[in-house]
């Protein structure tokens, strides 16, 4: 990927400010997958603790859909047209860890994946996948 193309995902994912209430911040971009990070902050929990499963899935949401973007021209953004999670497990610990990737890339679709893994200390545990079916939308 160039640096253009790689600017455009920081600027497009600054300019959500969901991401910025959740603390979330991309850690990684690459052609295909997009990796994003955040704490799970006291905010965001569920009445037992755990972080919420909205978190989750608008982490998994995210990584997916720059993923897709990091296959489309510069002139596009996407939205997401449908979306799948499976709760495997509790978001416990410190911190979540959303992987997008691409399936399928398109011109009108594009089909993605994400897994959303929980960390507490050294210990990862996979806690969501998704998949879905994100569309470009030019700019």
């Amino acid at each position: 990927m160039d640096q253009a193309a790689i600017d455009r995902i920081h600027r497009s994912f600054a300019a959500q400010s969901m991401m910025a209430t959740l603390g979330a911040r991309i850690e990684e971009v690459g052609a295909g997958h997009v990796r994003i990070v955040a704490p799970i902050l006291p905010g965001a929990l569920q009445q037992q603790g755990f972080g919420h499963a909205g978190l989750t899935f608008s982490l998994g949401d995210s990584a997916a859909g720059y993923a897709s973007l990091t296959t489309l021209p510069l002139d596009n953004e996407v939205v997401t047209a449908e979306i799948k999670v499976n709760l495997l497990a509790p978001a416990k610990g410190d911190r979540l860890i959303a992987t997008g990737r691409v399936i399928k890339p398109g011109k009108r679709l594009c089909v993605v994946s994400s897994e959303v893994h929980a960390e507490e200390g050294d210990r990862r545990t996979l806690i969501a996948v998704l998949q879905g079916t994100m569309v470009p939308v030019p700019v």
